[in-house]
């Protein structure tokens, strides 16, 4: 019987610096998109809120370093399914995960799903990310990306749940209908991994509905939760 794994960790994104310059801003069809310096940190933030959330970090100087906790964490995944050949990313940001996992598996199929065509321009303008020929970039709805995916067959050895907007993930990839169209792309011993905020209100409601879909479920927190 196949045994699906799920690995979900949870985390809370930091928010932008005031005394970090704004060296590019435009307004897209789906939010306003600024890039923030700050020494050698260059940041990307969807500003629709009054505390900017910054949704990717890459440090000019040191390329290679990943600057969040929570994508750190996110590579506990591996843990579980240590050699994945194929990789689905919903969520591009500023594209530090598609881009770590291609350095750490050259040879395995990595597809990224982002709808939106100006986050791509931005990360391939600022956050030094590319495309290749094992790391492809779908500008797409991720719903309509995996329904179709489904029902083509295809499967993913791990998948990446990681879409915001400035407010917080589309409700339309949190129903348990699309975690269960998520789920039928997995191969046997898939892994996923989805990244939330663990000071929602709808925290308690997102894992209930994880437990419902995929019932093995892991669950991390950044920064550590006291118990007791």
């Amino acid at each position: 019987m196949n045994r699906v794994k799920t690995l979900i960790w949870l985390c809370l994104f930091s928010a932008g610096s005031a005394s970090a310059e704004v060296i590019h801003r435009e307004k897209s069809l789906y939010q306003n998109i600024e890039i923030q310096q700050k020494g050698d940190d260059r940041c990307l933030v969807f500003a629709v809120r009054r505390d900017d959330r910054r949704q990717s970090c890459f440090d000019t100087k040191n390329p290679d370093r990943v600057v969040f906790s929570y994508v750190r964490m996110t590579f506990g995944g591996l843990l579980l399914q240590p050699k994945p050949a194929s990789i689905l990313i919903v969520g591009l940001g500023g594209g530090t995960l598609p881009t770590a996992l291609n350095l750490l598996y050259p040879t395995a199929q990595i597809d990224v799903v982002e709808i939106d065509a100006a986050v791509v321009r931005v990360a391939e303008g600022f956050f030094n990310f590319k495309a290749n020929d094992q790391l492809n970039v779908a500008v797409q709805d991720a719903r309509v990306f995996v329904k179709r995916a489904a029902r083509l067959g295809t499967k993913y050895d791990l998948v990446i749940l990681d879409a915001f907007t400035g407010e917080y993930i589309p409700e339309h990839l949190m129903t348990r209908e699309f975690l269960e169209e998520t789920r039928s792309l997995l191969s046997e011993g898939g892994v996923v991994v989805a990244n939330t905020f663990s000071s929602s209100k709808l925290y308690d409601y997102e894992s209930q509905t994880y437990k419902a879909v995929f019932n093995d479920f892991f669950n991390l927190n950044y920064p550590p939760v006291a118990i007791g």
